[in-house]
């Protein structure tokens, strides 16, 4: 088992990642659970899949499992889904020492998160991700969301979890395009930050996506470990640090955004697709070499993952992508940064972005092919 830790002042956590934690998820979870019923959070298939191992942890300890199911999908993410949860939160009679459990992918995380951050000014929780996105993202860091009609993750708060159990063995039950969406974060951390890691991924990316076990916990922990030294720099994204994390995110939420949020786009996919343009955008700004950035693309095509957005049979020209981006939570004083690249493992944040320049560019990428 690898150990991560998040070191932040007063609210440093682990993030274990290893194999077959969920069934000593009980002693795991014992600290954080004073009362016998455990309020635990999951979507339908994660407890199909999961749920009585852990079930079967907490009864190890004395402990029963009171279940909350939340149905798959960004759709359980919103302002209907958070009052349901809240209601059930408080008729499960949750104090403020409690904790909540969080058993799924980042819809669960991020709900459950921000179910907690606002019940009673603040309960605690705890992450049990299940998806290979949620291991290396969304479960790490304490963003937490709920999407709403103007945009994505636009209702939120910086709320962090108490533990993080990353049992790498529940990957095996993911459909294989749920495992390639989530490689793409996999493959931002090399991008944005490290040369090294992301030639790794060149060599080793097919048995991480074949969860062969020991390259399968190397690029978790080497991912959980890059991020986790990025928020205990910059835990509210205020120094610009964290911001980079966003590399392809601004690209992706627009297209996110214009297919509506569902199963057309998967999120990593997305955030593959935006991490093209980013590094597209930034040879067209002479920041890097095109050869870099067609590096780049190969890579995200070698993964399964889609490379251009022309392939997407859009409706719309790149004036209306660029329009979802004036929603951009990242938005300051009307200007909204972008992250980029000046190479492969160097992103920085350009503030000198023009969203004209960016609809032109994408003009020409809608016809690309």
């Amino acid at each position: 088992m690898a150990v991560v830790p998040v070191s932040l002042a007063g609210r440093s956590y682990r993030v274990e990642i290893g194999w077959s934690l969920l069934d000593s998820a009980g002693e795991a979870l014992a600290p954080f659970t004073r009362k016998a019923r455990v309020p635990v959070v999951c979507d339908r298939n994660a407890w199909t899949h999961h749920g009585e191992r852990l079930r079967a942890g907490l009864e190890a300890v004395g402990r029963e499992a009171s279940l909350y199911i939340v149905e798959p999908g960004e759709g359980s993410k919103s302002w209907e889904g958070l009052s349901a949860l809240t209601d059930w939160l408080l008729s499960e009679r949750v104090e403020r020492s409690d904790h909540v459990v969080a058993l799924g992918g980042g819809v669960v995380g991020d709900l459950v998160g921000f179910a907690s951050a606002i019940l009673k000014r603040g309960c605690g929780f705890v992450q049990l991700p299940t998806t290979l996105l949620a291991q290396v993202d969304s479960s790490v860091g304490g963003k937490t969301a709920i999407n709403t009609p103007a945009g994505k993750n636009l209702v939120g708060a910086f709320h962090q979890p108490s533990l993080v159990l990353a049992d790498l063995g529940t990957l095996r039950t993911l459909p294989a395009r749920e495992l390639r969406a989530g490689f793409a974060e996999v493959l931002k951390y090399g991008v944005l930050g490290s040369a090294a890691f992301f030639e790794w991924l060149l060599d080793n990316g097919t048995a991480v996506l074949s969860l062969d076990e020991v390259p399968l916990e190397h690029a978790v922990a080497t991912s959980v470990g890059m991020k986790a030294a990025i928020v205990a720099e910059d835990e509210r994204e205020t120094t610009g640090a964290r911001a980079l994390l966003n590399l392809g995110h601004t690209f992706g939420h627009a297209l996110e955004a214009e297919t509506g949020f569902g199963d057309r786009l998967l999120h990593g996919e997305a955030v593959a697709l935006g991490m093209v343009l980013a590094a597209r955008y930034s040879a067209r700004k002479g920041l890097v070499s095109f050869a870099e950035a067609d590096r780049i693309a190969r890579a995200v095509t070698a993964a399964g993952l889609p490379s251009e957005i022309a392939e997407l049979g859009l409706e719309c020209d790149g004036s209306v992508l660029a329009s979802h981006m004036q929603h951009d939570k990242k938005m300051e004083g009307g200007t909204l940064p972008f992250v980029l690249l000046r190479g492969i493992g160097a992103a920085f944040l350009a503030r000198d972005v023009e969203l004209r320049d960016v609809a032109a560019f994408l003009d020409g990428e809608l016809r690309r092919g």
